[in-house]
């Protein structure tokens, strides 16, 4: 991602003192993310829509980083960092929604407060085999369609995120804060993995786990785990990605049954040429703890080709199809409903980074 230094009139646009950035390395950056989407049953009428969209393959966004050197191997560092919808040009929720911290970096890895990527998500996304695309995969979360989408927090408010590195080993944990008074416990989130890399296999493990506030009428409360495992190979033109996410939710109120689904993704990709690469995956969710006949088990397959212009800028062509058993509603996005037990969509997009 090129790195642009912000000029003084940056500076004074933020409201932030320029001498503040006199012995700083600050940094604007961002994600310029398009596309054309036609897909099918996308309305109550089971309709198909073609649509502008924002990220096929990226999430588009802004930010602001930088780092201080305070001497003796450690930084000062920040980062600010928020989404745009750039088939509208709205601002995606809060200013700074995807990232506002500050903290420090040294030899000992990196601690940082505030509101950030949780430790599950930051080594996810490097063994999805679209590498997270909002169009189209399920590494963080199944389809929009179903009654819980059988996911992971990607983000935590209240945060304190620790990030560090031995040889070829990575690891980190992050703990959101719950902030009530009742109890240190309700609401509290956290998270934490590992990633070890032996040649061409790289391997990782996480866990995170998500507390709600305890209900009065029966004294306990909704308790949300995930558990996930995975694996990457890289060989010449050859990347072989697999994983699963194991998620439960143990429902704190009275008469109100707990959520249960493993989630496998498997996909492989070759690169054709250096500026070609053609991406094959399938997710498959095992829904479980639900009656006879109703479980969705919805199953995604997806193909994806990118073409680079550039070392910044790539186009994009992603073709998917899903579909759920037991007549379910099932949805290629986490974000955009079905309104049958299957859905179709291609996309066609381009990416720019800044």
């Amino acid at each position: 991602m090129k790195k642009a230094s912000l000029s003084l009139a940056v500076a004074a646009a933020l409201s932030l003192p320029a001498c503040a950035f006199a012995q700083s390395n600050v940094t604007v950056y961002g994600i310029a993310d398009a596309g054309v989407e036609y897909v099918t049953n996308a309305t109550a009428t089971q309709g198909s829509q073609a649509r502008v969209i924002s990220g096929g393959k990226n999430t588009s966004r802004w930010g602001v980083r930088g780092s201080e050197d305070l001497g003796g191997g450690l930084k000062a560092v920040f980062q600010l960092e928020g989404g745009i919808f750039m088939d509208t040009g709205a601002q995606d929720g809060t200013l700074f929604k995807r990232q506002a911290t500050v903290g420090l970096e040294g030899e000992l890895g990196k601690l940082v407060i505030g509101r950030s990527f949780t430790t599950t998500y930051d080594f996810l996304i490097q063994f999805d085999p679209l590498g997270f695309a909002p169009n189209y995969s399920w590494g963080t979360s199944i389809n929009a369609s179903g009654p819980s989408k059988y996911g992971m927090t990607t983000q935590f408010d209240n945060l304190i995120k620790y990030s560090g590195q031995q040889g070829e080993f990575k690891y980190g944990a992050t703990v959101g804060l719950g902030e009530q008074t009742g109890s240190s416990a309700d609401s509290r989130k956290y998270s934490v993995g590992g990633a070890y890399k032996v040649g061409s296999l790289a391997l990782m493990a996480t866990y995170e786990g998500i507390n709600g506030n305890v209900v009065a009428a029966t004294g306990r409360r909704d308790e949300t785990t995930a558990l996930h495992l995975a694996a990457d190979y890289r060989e010449g033109p050859w990347r072989l990605s697999a994983g699963l996410r194991d998620y439960k939710l143990v429902a704190g109120k009275a008469a109100t049954p707990d959520v249960k689904a493993t989630t496998y993704w498997g996909g492989v990709s070759y690169m054709i040429q250096p500026t070609v690469t053609l991406t094959g995956a399938v997710y498959y969710a095992d829904v479980k703890n639900v009656a006879a006949n109703a479980d969705a088990d919805p199953v995604m397959y997806v193909a994806r080709t990118m073409f680079a212009l550039s070392k910044n800028t790539d186009l994009y062509v992603s073709a998917a199809y899903a579909k759920a058993k037991n007549n379910k509603l099932v949805s290629l996005s986490r974000d955009d409903p079905g309104f049958a037990s299957t859905q179709a969509g291609l996309t066609a997009g381009i990416q720019k980074r800044f």
